[in-house]
């Protein structure tokens, strides 16, 4: 009996189509590139040239994030194209507050079978973000590994590297007692809690559900890119008076400001100084969710907090509302 030849193919690692993946997206890539980037797609590295004329001491800022379960959602819902969005944007976000602006992206998707229609769609994600930040998406790694992933998942994870001068870090060290936080608002769950809130909310509504307090299907209404702040950071680093940003990731208000509190000062926030959209309500009413674990688990409609000196909040304030942007005194800085 003749032995059977095994194949790459045959154990699920398709290599033709993975090249075929690469070759499809070079000129959508190429759109974020500058005249940094010396370097296309399909290399062993991506080659970025900067140009620091400008900074008197640049610093390199990184940071490595993902997209966690939200993308549970995407592959019920069958939308793909804006988790790519949700990972530049939370990557982006991380190094903004402290100053720093976006240089280049890389990213990371794993799967157990590749589908080219799928992995495009989260590309071209990535692409509008990377564009809309001003960031170059310079390399990337696709990678199949069957028996690890069913049918039809993949995962995220996306590196970003930005610069900031040395002496323009924000890193909270100028944070004082009475300094107030101006909250800004965020486009829904943003990349965090969401194995809370699918649990709940999933235990009653189908995906496509529409649910009236939402306007919208749950799915959707989960779906909701994660905001860049970007533009807002830019904007406030020009008020003297604002001494750091808090990025409201996985921790909640409290558990993110609180990495640019210096000791023995504290927060003090005024819970019922906003609105809380109406997503945040459903998780609560429908999981019987206590306040602290929403505290813990959510961001609540606030996505960004500026912590200013009392004397100059009207000017963020004030640059808030004339930019369109809704922002909400939401606390203090205390020391008890």
């Amino acid at each position: 009996m003749e032995k059977k030849a095994f194949t790459y193919k045959d154990s699920g690692v398709d290599v033709k189509a993975g090249e075929e993946l690469v070759d499809s997206i070079k000129e959508m890539i190429k759109e974020t590139h500058n005249v940094s980037v010396l370097s296309n797609i399909g290399g062993f590295g991506g080659l970025f040239r900067p140009n620091f004329t400008q900074y008197k001491d640049p610093v390199l800022v990184s940071s490595v994030d993902g997209v966690g379960t939200k993308l549970i959602v995407a592959f019920k819902k069958g939308v793909y194209n804006t988790v790519g969005q949700d990972l530049v944007n939370h990557c982006v976000n991380d190094i903004a507050v402290c100053g720093a602006e976006p240089l280049f992206f890389l990213d990371y998707f794993s799967t157990g079978r590749l589908n080219q229609a799928v992995a495009k769609e989260v590309i071209k994600g990535f692409t509008i973000a990377c564009r809309e930040n001003e960031c170059a998406l310079i390399g990337g790694e696709t990678a199949e590994m069957p028996d690890i992933y069913s049918d039809g998942e993949f995962d995220l994870a996306g590196t970003i590297v930005g610069v900031v001068d040395k002496e323009s870090i924000y890193d909270g060290s100028k944070v004082n007692e009475g300094d107030v936080l101006i909250g800004f608002s965020s486009t829904g769950l943003h990349t965090n809690g969401y194995s809370l809130a699918r649990k709940v909310l999933f235990s009653k509504y189908e995906v496509n559900e529409f649910v009236e307090e939402l306007g919208t299907d749950v799915g959707s209404a989960l779906l909701a890119v994660h905001k860049s702040y970007l533009p807002i950071i830019r904007g406030l680093k020009k008020i003297s008076g604002v001494h750091a940003f808090s990025h409201i990731t996985g921790g909640g208000i409290i558990g993110n400001t609180k990495r640019v509190v210096p000791a023995p000062l504290k927060i003090d926030i005024y819970w019922n100084s906003w609105e809380r959209p109406a997503l945040f309500k459903l998780i609560a009413e429908v999981g019987n969710i206590q306040e602290e674990d929403q505290r813990e688990a959510f961001n609540l409609g606030i996505g960004l907090i500026v912590i200013v000196s009392a004397e100059d909040k009207k000017k963020v304030l004030d640059w808030a509302n004339e930019s369109g942007e809704k922002a909400y005194e939401i606390g203090k800085i205390v020391t008890h």
